[in-house]
């Protein structure tokens, strides 16, 4: 197997409340992403999932851990060198598909902006060019390049986040609960569209989402988070057919079954969970 290019060692997020109080949301996660493939990161609300994701990209400066991408780390103080690195090889794809858009910019200029930061085009016909192609790839036509964000409906401005994600050519994309947003049918459109993308382009996700079943679709290993804590880690078949932790065994149990009679008849796993929390809630 070929060298991780994201590699997580015991990351910490805390959030200072109160002069008496600390929000401990990640507590001591490790985990690694190779080129080319999906992780996916699922768990309740609440779990930490997102802070992970915004940790890892440098909205949230780590408490504590060791974060190393692309073989460069990118915990701690970071220099103009590896900051410049990091905005160009890893984008965010935001759960939110209209605030994550600044409503007083076209689509064209959204899509452009990393562009025109790092200087990525030798003229206004390339830049165009490169922005049409892009909306063509996720869907959209060119000549929505010139319309306002309200001007679309939820799974189009998710394109429009995917195709801003994109633009940059990046390795490492951290996809925020990008579907949970949108209608069921669109979801299917906008995964079957980031499959197709990687496929494209090699690039690696890191696919953070509480529905299991497009976690499942999706992703290449899996790992379940439960209060801030990794209870749980390993490739999709292990995780769905032989699940080890108690967590992740309820998780599983609480996916309903599009069968009456089987949902029915099913036993609910909820035998050591109370006690599970309240062990995770001491630490």
């Amino acid at each position: 197997m070929s060298e991780p290019l994201l590699k997580v060692e015991n990351l910490h997020q805390h959030f200072k409340i109160s002069r008496n109080f600390t929000l401990k949301a990640v507590n001591g996660v490790s985990f690694e992403i190779y080129p080319g493939e999906t992780y996916g990161l699922v768990g309740e609300s609440g779990s930490g999932k997102t802070t992970i994701g915004r940790s890892i990209i440098r909205l949230y400066d780590p408490t504590d851990g060791e974060i190393i991408f692309n073989h460069m780390k990118i915990s701690g103080e970071l220099d103009n060198r590896t900051r410049r690195m990091l905005r160009k090889n890893m984008q965010m794809i935001f759960q939110d598909p209209m605030s994550s858009l600044n409503p007083r910019k076209k689509i064209g200029d959204i899509i452009g902006e990393g562009l025109d930061i790092y200087g990525l085009y030798s003229s206004l016909k390339e830049r165009n060019k490169i922005i049409g192609e892009m909306l063509e790839k996720v869907g959209l036509s060119p000549a929505h390049a010139e319309r306002y964000p309200h001007q679309f409906s939820g799974g189009q401005r998710q394109r429009v986040g995917i195709a801003r994600a994109l633009v940059m050519k990046p390795k490492l994309i951290i996809a925020d609960e990008c579907i949970s947003a949108l209608d069921v049918s669109i979801q299917a459109q906008v995964v079957n569209l980031m499959k197709d993308i990687q496929a494209q382009t090699h690039c690696a996700y890191l696919f953070i989402a509480h529905d299991l079943s497009m976690v499942k679709y999706i992703s290449d290993r899996i790992g379940v988070l439960h209060l801030g804590h990794l209870v749980e880690t390993g490739t999709t078949q292990e995780i769905f057919s032989n699940p080890q932790h108690a967590y992740t065994k309820n998780l599983l149990a609480a996916v309903p079954i599009p069968n009456p009679r089987v949902e029915k008849s099913r036993r609910n796993l909820t035998e050591g969970f109370q006690q599970l929390k309240n062990t995770y809630n001491k630490l």
